[in-house]
């Protein structure tokens, strides 16, 4: 079955658009480690976190540096989607934890970072979930193409049919592999010669 037809993906975007809205988290997570990076200080006071230690800002900056190189560099760009999905989920931990003890302004501005978090996270799943199923598609297609191409010829005989036949005519079953004498059938009084 095709995935393409499948009407519960009808919803998804084509593989052309979804490279697309990766390319665009890439440069998302370019420019927003930028300004981790540059101004930490003044992205956490605009998430709520005045308190916040710049070192960490920065690290996550390096993160988003990281995932948006990935993203834009790699042939498939799903796992650097997916590091970032985790990375939202960091983000999210360090706002929710460090935003208990600010003022009612720096309380709202991390409510502010947390709804966008969310925003953000849900379009990097639904980017992951999308470029993920159309990778295991198209390379479920492509070994499918390379099995038959490399087994297409081959019948698991080392010869050909011709060249097999009468090769064991003069064959003679080992001693230790022939049926002890105890076990072969009589016949007459006499051990069934078949049987060695």
């Amino acid at each position: 079955m095709n995935p393409r037809s499948d009407p519960a993906r009808s919803a998804l975007l084509s593989a052309s658009e979804t490279r697309s809205l990766a390319r665009g988290l890439g440069w998302y997570s370019l420019a927003l480690g930028a300004a981790e990076l540059l101004a930490p200080r003044t992205v956490a006071r605009a998430a709520g976190l005045e308190g916040s230690s710049r070192a960490l800002v920065r690290l996550y900056g390096l993160r988003e540096i990281a995932c948006g190189i990935g993203i834009l560099m790699s042939r498939n760009p799903a796992p650097y989607v997916w590091a970032r999905v985790g990375g939202d989920v960091l983000d999210l931990a360090t706002v929710a934890s460090q935003s208990d003890g600010v003022a009612s302004e720096g309380r709202g501005r991390a409510i502010g970072a947390v709804t966008n978090l969310l925003a953000v996270t849900a379009l990097d799943v639904y980017t992951g979930v999308t470029l993920s199923a159309d990778r295991s598609a198209d390379a479920a297609e492509a070994d499918t193409e390379r099995y038959v191409t490399l087994y297409s010829m081959r019948t698991g005989f080392p010869r050909s049919a011709e060249e097999m036949r009468g090769a064991a005519r003069d064959f003679e079953v080992p001693a230790d592999m022939r049926t002890p004498e105890a076990l072969r059938p009589w016949i007459n009084g006499e051990a069934d010669v078949k049987s060695r």
